[in-house]
C-alpha cells in the first residue's frame, strides 16, 4: 500500500498506524504545501491536494480517520478495535471521531495562525478562542482518563486518532499543566516505538 505523507501533517497517524500493525508500506512524502500536491495527477489521489491519501490497488482513500478505519477493518486482523460486543466499543467509537469532530478544527485555527501567518497577518482574537475552546475539550479527555491507560481498554485506533491529536495540542502550547491524567496519556502515546517511528520521518 501506498501512503502520501507530509511532515508535520496528520498523515503521521497513517504511517503510526503501519507501524503499529507491522504493514509494509511505500511512503511518497511531499513537503507540505509543495506545488506537486496541486499537480493534476496527484488531484486524482486527493482532490484537495492534501495528505494524508492512501493507495490500496484501485481503492484510493483521502481522509485520516476513514484511512484508520479502512485499514484496521480490512488487516487489522482484530487489532486495534474492539469487538462490539465489547463494553468499551462505544467509548472506541467516540474517541475514535473526537478527534477530528472536536480537537482538530481548534488545532488547525492555531496552526494556520501561528505557523502559516506571518505575524502582521495574525488575528489574536482568533488565536485566544481557538485555544480557549481547545483547553475546554482537553479537559474532557483528562477526566475520562482517570484510572485508564487508553481510550477504551487497550490501545486501538481511537489512541491513534486523539491521542495525536492531544499530543500536537500540548505541542502547540495548550495548557495541561493541571491536567495530570492527559499528560500521562500524552506522554504514554509518545513512547510507543510505532509512533517513534512514524515521527522519523518527520526529520
Amino acid at each position: 500500500m501506498k501512503i502520501y505523507h507530509s511532515p508535520g501533517s496528520r498523515s503521521v497517524r497513517v504511517i503510526w498506524l503501519f507501524e503499529e500493525l507491522g504493514l509494509p508500506y511505500e511512503l511518497v512524502q511531499f513537503k507540505l504545501g509543495a506545488p506537486e500536491m496541486r499537480s493534476p495527477d496527484y488531484l486524482k489521489v486527493h482532490p484537495m491536494g492534501r495528505v494524508p491519501a492512501l493507495e490500496d490497488g484501485s481503492q484510493t482513500i483521502f481522509e485520516s480517520g476513514a484511512i484508520i478505519q479502512y485499514v484496521v477493518a480490512k488487516y487489522g486482523d482484530g487489532a486495534l478495535e474492539p469487538d462490539v460486543a465489547f463494553p468499551e466499543f462505544g467509548n472506541y467509537l467516540q474517541w475514535l471521531h473526537y478527534a477530528e469532530g472536536m480537537l482538530m478544527p481548534q488545532v488547525n485555527i492555531l496552526v494556520v495562525e501561528t505557523i502559516f501567518l506571518s505575524e502582521e497577518r495574525r488575528n489574536q482574537v482568533n488565536i485566544d478562542r481557538a485555544m480557549k475552546l481547545l483547553n475546554r475539550m482537553l479537559v474532557a479527555v483528562d477526566a475520562h482518563m482517570e484510572g485508564r491507560d487508553y481510550l477504551a481498554g487497550e490501545f486501538s485506533a481511537a489512541d491513534i486518532m486523539t491521542g495525536h491529536a492531544c499530543s500536537v495540542s500540548r505541542r502547540l502550547g495548550a495548557d495541561v499543566s493541571e491536567l495530570p491524567n492527559l499528560s500521562a496519556y500524552i506522554d504514554r502515546v509518545e513512547a510507543r516505538p510505532a509512533l517513534i517511528a512514524a515521527r522519523a520521518h518527520n526529520d
